[in-house]
């Protein structure tokens, strides 16, 4: 059986975190992946590690922003020892230039790679986490292929449903970046025109996507880091228990 982590990104709108962490172990949660706001002050980290352990939860894996890992690796790298994080991922482009197709792709592609440089000496996965503009061609060129073909060490942590909104063939990607894929981003997208009040975004096996192929490729490329993530839910405690239910028999 897999042992799913929770983005607790998704969660942000509800809380405290000590219910939340106490709501994910209910369901059924392993492992958490944790977020920027959550470790921003280091004084709260062991009250965040001693809320971990109580819930048996492992945060395995983070996201930081792009900034930070680059200007300051020893605090990131200390955040993520104290916290027993394997892995840290980039969640987006630093400016909303790149959003708006004006970013210099091949210039963050190297400086993220320049970035990663203390992570991996650190022993640390360390990567990218894509949303839709990433598979966007600019200047003639695809931007996750800048991204991952900087360095061989940088890995990738597919956001599954982010890809499909920006057209892209899921098997497809999985096959082409197998090399590089450690993680995963699982989520479901709501058919046209539904839960607009959550951003068109489902519980994962209430959507559009076809979860079995999709996680059986990802399986097969040999991702072992899933990670349940909705951007916006109404409910963060019946997205957490009704996606865990569905993906566990996948």
């Amino acid at each position: 059986m897999t042992d799913f982590s929770y983005q607790l990104y998704s969660s942000r709108n509800f809380g405290p975190l000590s219910k939340t962490l106490e709501m994910l172990a209910a369901a059924g949660y392993a492992q958490v992946e944790g977020w920027g706001g959550l470790y921003a002050n280091l004084d709260q980290l062991d009250q965040l590690k001693a809320d971990l352990a109580k819930n048996n939860l492992k945060m395995t894996s983070g996201h930081v922003g792009f900034d930070q890992v680059k200007n300051d690796p020893s605090r990131v790298i200390e955040i993520a020892k104290a916290l027993g994080m394997q892995a840290i991922f980039v969640p987006a482009p630093p400016t909303p230039d790149y959003r708006e197709g004006k970013g210099d792709w091949a210039q963050l592609a190297k400086d993220l790679a320049e970035a990663g440089k203390p992570y991996w000496d650190a022993g640390l996965d360390f990567g990218y986490h894509n949303h839709h503009w990433e598979f966007t061609p600019q200047n003639g060129q695809l931007p996750i292929e800048l991204l991952l073909g900087a360095d061989p060490r940088m890995q990738l942590e597919f956001d599954v449903a982010w890809g499909i909104k920006a057209g892209q063939d899921p098997l497809a990607t999985i096959a082409k970046y197998k090399d590089q894929l450690v993680a995963a981003h699982v989520k479901d997208i709501a058919p046209a025109g539904e839960k607009t009040d959550e951003d068109g975004w489902a519980d994962v096996g209430t959507g559009t996507m076809d979860w079995p192929a999709i996680m059986a490729a990802l399986k097969g490329a040999g991702v072992k880091l899933f990670v349940m993530e909705h951007d916006n839910p109404n409910d963060d405690a019946r997205f957490a228990r009704t996606s865990i239910d569905n993906a566990q028999k996948l």
